[in-house]
C-alpha cells in the first residue's frame, strides 16, 4: 500500500499543471561534482559503449539501453553517473557527446522502470548539476530549458517517492539528488525541507554505531561516504546548517571504512566489493576529513582486524545483513582475507560483474577463504539476498606483546547439519607466522574442505612431496602453507577483484569424514 501511495504522489507531482513557477533558465548556485572520471572508460562512450562493474552496454537511441540488460548496468546508464568519465577527456568530442547523449534520454522516453527508481533519478540530478558547467552551460537556450525543466519534474518526483522503498544505501543517493536539486532551485524550498525531514531517520537506521553500513559491504560503505560527504558538501555550498546526524555519520564511516581496507589501499573483498581504485578510496577519506586511528574491529558490523607488522588480516565475524538489505550479501561468515604490505595473498574471489553470470559463483561459500561442509553454503543463496542463514555468530579476540588472537564460530550449518563451524587464527607480533585451526563439532562427522583463494599475482608451487605449497608474492617474499590433519592440493581459482575477471589459485585442505574434525593450518614467512 505505501509504495502504491509513493507512485501516486511521483505522478501527482509530475502533472504539468502544478507547475506554478517558471522553470529557470539555469542552476541559482553551481554544484561540483567531487570525483574524479575515468578517461578510458569516457573514450570507450564516445563510441558508444557504457563500461561499469565489470560489464558494458551500448547506449543508443531510442530506448536509451537494452531492456534485457543487466539491471545494474541499467541503473548506471539513466544515472548518468558516467558524465564524469566523458569529462575526465576534457575534448569537445567528450563534451558534444555528453550533450547528445543527455538530448537523446530527454527527447525519447526510456520506458524503463529502472530510470525512474529514486536512487537512480537522485544520481541523475546530481550528475546533470555536477558536470552542467561541462555539457550545458555552452549549450543552446532550448537545450537548457529542456534540460531543467526536465531537472525540476525529477526533483518533484522525487520528493513525493521519499521516503523510499528501498531499505539500503541506495536511499542515500536518493537524498543526496534532492538536496543537489534544492541547492540549484532555491526557490523550490520544500525539496530541502522535504530531505532533511527523512535524512537523520535514513542515517540512524544504515550506519551502524562501529560506523559499518548495514549492508556489511565494503563497497557500500564507500558508496554511502561519498552521498553523505557530497551532501555535507551541497549544504555548505548553499550555506545551510548540515543536520548533526550527518556529520556524525561521516565522522564514523571514515574510520570503518579505513579498517576494511588493505595495504595496497584497496578494499577487502566482502559482500559484493571489488578492489576500487586505492586512490580514489584514498580521496573519499580525505573528502571526510578527521583520519583518526583505524579500529582494529566493528563490533556492530562484524568484522575484525589483525595487524601486525607489514601484514594485515581481515576476517568476516558478523551475522549477514538482515533480509531487505542484504541484496549483496555472500555465505561467506568466518572467511578471511591476509596481505603484506601492498601485496594481497589470500583473498576471497569478489564481486560478480554487472551482466555477468558470476552472480551465485562468486557469492558461494567455495569462493570465500573459509571451512565449507559437504559443499554446502553456510547461507542458502536467494536472487536478490539469503535465505537460511547463519543466526549466531561469535568472536573473542585477545592481544599480547603485539600478538593477535582470534577466536569465532557461526551456526550457518546447524540446519542442514547440526553442525558449528569454530575458526582460531593467530598472527604474530612480526606479522610473518599466521596459525589457523577449522573445526567442524557435529554429532555426526562430516566432510569438510578448506579454501586458501590467492590474488593472480600469487604464484604458487607444491613443495615436500605435496606436504605444503609454496607462495611467492610479487615483492619476492616467499611464505610457505603446511596443514596438519589434512591433504594439500592446489586448484584453478578465479579473482573478480579487479577490474576484469583474472585465472587465479587456491590451496584446498581436503579432509576426510571419518578422520579428525579439526584441521590446523600455518602460513609462515620463509628466510
Amino acid at each position: 500500500m505505501g509504495g502504491l501511495i509513493r507512485n501516486l504522489r511521483r505522478r501527482v507531482a509530475r502533472l504539468p499543471s502544478l507547475h506554478m513557477k517558471r522553470v529557470p533558465d539555469a542552476p541559482a548556485l553551481p554544484v561540483r561534482d567531487l570525483w574524479p572520471g575515468d578517461p578510458g572508460r569516457g573514450a570507450r562512450l564516445l563510441s558508444g559503449v557504457l563500461s561499469a562493474g565489470g560489464g558494458s552496454v551500448p547506449l543508443h537511441q531510442g530506448g536509451f539501453t537494452d531492456a534485457g540488460a543487466d539491471s545494474v548496468l541499467r541503473a548506471t546508464a539513466h544515472g548518468f553517473t558516467w558524465l564524469r568519465d566523458l569529462r575526465a577527456l576534457g575534448t569537445d568530442a567528450a563534451r558534444l557527446r555528453a550533450r547528445a547523449l543527455v538530448t537523446e534520454w530527454i527527447t525519447e522516453p526510456t520506458g524503463d522502470a529502472i530510470a525512474e527508481r529514486p536512487d537512480v533519478v537522485g544520481a541523475r540530478i546530481a550528475a546533470w548539476l555536477g558536470h552542467y558547467d561541462f555539457f550545458a552551460a555552452s549549450a543552446d537556450d532550448g537545450f537548457r530549458q529542456r534540460l531543467m525543466a526536465r531537472l525540476v519534474a525529477d526533483a518533484r518526483g522525487l520528493a513525493a517517492a521519499l521516503p523510499t522503498e528501498e531499505l539500503d544505501e541506495r536511499a542515500l543517493t536518493a537524498l543526496k539528488g534532492l538536496i543537489a536539486a534544492a541547492v540549484a532551485l532555491p526557490e523550490h524550498a520544500a525539496f530541502l525541507t522535504r530531505a532533511l525531514r527523512v535524512l537523520p531517520q535514513e542515517l540512524g537506521r544504515q550506519i551502524l554505531t562501529d560506523g559499518c553500513h548495514a549492508e556489511r559491504s565494503p563497497a557500500q560503505l564507500m558508496a554511502a561516504l561519498q552521498d553523505l560527504t557530497e551532501m555535507r558538501a551541497l549544504l555548505q555550498a548553499a550555506q545551510v546548517q548540515a543536520p548533526a546526524a550527518l556529520g556524525a555519520a561521516v565522522e564514523r564511516l571514515g574510520p570503518a571504512l579505513r579498517c576494511l581496507r588493505h595495504g595496497d589501499g584497496g578494499l577487502a573483498l566482502f559482500n559484493g566489493t571489488k578492489e576500487e581504485n586505492s586512490t580514489l578510496v584514498e580521496l573519499v577519506l580525505t573528502q571526510a576529513g578527521r583520519g583518526g586511528r583505524t579500529p582494529s574491529e566493528l563490533k556492530d558490523g562484524g568484522f575484525q582486524r589483525l595487524q601486525a607488522g607489514r601484514s594485515v588480516l581481515i576476517a568476516d565475524c558478523g551475522v549477514p545483513a538482515p533480509p531487505r538489505i542484504d541484496r549483496f550479501a555472500h555465505a561467506g561468515t568466518l572467511s578471511f582475507e591476509f596481505s603484506v604490505g601492498r601485496d594481497r595473498m589470500i583473498v576471497n574471489c569478489g564481486a560478480a560483474p554487472a551482466g555477468g553470470d558470476w552472480a551465485d559463483a562468486c557469492r558461494s561459500t567455495a569462493a570465500h577463504s573459509t571451512l565449507v561442509i559437504a559443499d554446502t553454503n553456510s547461507s542458502e543463496l536467494r536472487r536478490g539476498g539469503l535465505g537460511r542463514r547463519p543466526e549466531k555468530v561469535e568472536a573473542q579476540r585477545q592481544e599480547a606483546g603485539g600478538a593477535h588472537w582470534l577466536d569465532a564460530s557461526h551456526d550457518g550449518y546447524r540446519r542442514p547439519f547440526d553442525a558449528v563451524h569454530r575458526r582460531r587464527l593467530y598472527l604474530s607480533a612480526s606479522g610473518e607466522d599466521v596459525r589457523g585451526e577449522d573445526g567442524v563439532e557435529a554429532a555426526t562427522p562430516q566432510p569438510f574442505v578448506v579454501r586458501f583463494h590467492l590474488h593472480p599475482q600469487v604464484q604458487a608451487s607444491a613443495q615436500q612431496g605435496g606436504e605444503a605449497v609454496l607462495l611467492r608474492l610479487p615483492s619476492g617474499s616467499g611464505w610457505r602453507l603446511r596443514a596438519d590433519g589434512a591433504s594439500l592440493a592446489l586448484e584453478e581459482s578465479i579473482y573478480l577483484g579487479g577490474a576484469e575477471p583474472r585465472r587465479s589459485e587456491q590451496v584446498v585442505l581436503n579432509t576426510f569424514q571419518d578422520g579428525p574434525q579439526t584441521v590446523k593450518w600455518a602460513i609462515t614467512k620463509v628466510g
